[in-house]
């Protein structure tokens, strides 16, 4: 990319950001849960058809995927943003917080297609300088199993024209806003789900010994799923079983006769992966028959590893630096066992998913993904917008392809 198309991307990011901005603020304050961005897919729908795109709707239920065409033939890459919000009730004062009770954009998916429109824009103008397609992809349902990026691949999202590179971003308070977090390799973890029922036989407090308690037996199934990333795992592979929900017993003089368990496990290792379900039984199967009680595990698998294609986050290197400089790369040293659903696009197309800051307690942007007074420094959607703007243009025009690793 040559500098004069760098300055480009960047004065027009800088002219559109005050549209960017509303935007992301019309965007919070009417957040939807997972497959039901009716009115968010809608707003996406006309912004796109004002830039005179051939846009696409209603995939897997609300997602839009837009078409930018460059004025020369070439490859086709593609930029993915998300759409869905939680079910967060939200704790701040801002005049745009959220309209909808109960409902939050607490992890920046506001931010995230803001920033893929302002690539829209930012290109459209450029189009007559570039050399292939650009996919604008808005995901639904990234919150949630199944998640909306399956159902999209299933749908032909990277298909007609085939998209040979793929790129996305996410908020991150961890990072200081102006900088970039990249990494090659493994970033975000397997996270699968577990449902665990310990049956038991109920009976009177003062009795226990005609009982089966299945609060006891929950308890010692609970200390000893530990031992399964601390004794049956190499420990130099990240693993976290986590028991996040217990649900059980009636009353206080009544031994208890079922108790569910309902947790997460979650690594960075697909053969890892495999023995975490096999390790459960082991272990439940153990205590279990120890105490004459039964069980039943439902295990779901969820996302895949994430894993960044090393060539393609070279270019993002390449791209940061030349639009920000080289101080704005943050490298990303260690990865982390939260999950994104754009592993799916990454396990069909090689891409890399990016770190943006939004860090800067001058304006409260300090709290975490998930937290009910989570909000950005808006400086990050123009620097987002003309980073994503800048990969799609050098991807296309350095006719880059990238060999699966």
């Amino acid at each position: 990319m040559q500098s004069e198309i760098a300055k480009k991307i960047e004065q027009i990011s800088n002219r559109i950001f005050p549209k960017l901005v509303r935007l992301r603020r019309q965007l919070h304050q009417y957040p939807e849960l997972a497959f039901g961005e009716f009115r968010t897919s809608k707003k996406i729908e006309e912004l796109l058809k004002k830039l005179s795109l051939p846009v696409k709707t209603g995939i897997a239920r609300t997602g839009v995927v837009g078409i930018l065409h460059g004025k020369e033939r070439g490859g086709t890459v593609a930029l993915r943003a998300d759409m869905d919000a939680l079910p967060i009730h939200e704790q701040t004062n801002f005049p745009y917080k959220s309209k909808n009770r109960g409902v939050m954009h607490a992890c920046g998916h506001d931010v995230h297609m803001s920033c893929v429109i302002g690539a829209a824009f930012v290109l459209s103008e450029l189009k007559d300088e570039l050399s292939g397609n650009v996919k604008f992809i808005f995901q639904p349902g990234e919150e949630v199993l199944p998640g909306g990026a399956k159902s999209m691949i299933q749908a032909g999202v990277l298909k007609n024209p085939a998209v040979s590179g793929i790129f996305g971003l996410h908020c991150d308070s961890s990072i200081r806003v102006g900088k970039i977090g990249v990494r090659d390799g493994p970033t975000m973890a397997q996270a699968d789900d577990f449902e665990i029922v310990i049956i038991g036989k109920g009976g009177h407090g003062a009795r226990p010994q005609d009982g089966i308690d299945a609060i006891v037996v929950s308890s010692q199934i609970i200390q000893a799923l530990q031992t399964i990333s601390s004794r049956k795992i190499n420990p130099v592979e990240p693993v976290v079983i986590s028991v996040g929900k217990i649900e059980g017993g009636s009353a206080r003089n009544i031994i208890c006769d079922r108790v569910v368990l309902k947790g997460t496990a979650r690594c960075l290792n697909k053969r890892v992966a495999r023995k975490i379900p096999i390790l459960l039984n082991q272990v439940i199967s153990g205590i279990t028959k120890s105490a004459k009680a039964s069980y039943r595990l439902n295990y779901k698998v969820g996302y895949p590893v994430l894993s960044n294609h090393p060539g393609a986050t070279d270019l993002a290197r390449v791209t940061i630096a030349k639009i920000l400089g080289k101080k704005a790369i943050f490298e990303i040293k260690s990865p982390v066992m939260g999950a994104e659903d754009f592993a799916y696009f990454l396990e069909k197309v090689p891409g890399s998913f990016l770190r943006l800051g939004i860090n800067n307690p001058e304006k409260n942007a300090i709290y975490p993904w998930h937290h009910p007074k989570f909000t950005v420094d808006e400086e990050a959607i123009k620097i987002g917008t003309s980073v994503l703007a800048g990969i799609a243009f050098e991807f296309l025009n350095a006719d880059r392809k990238f060999h699966r690793s």
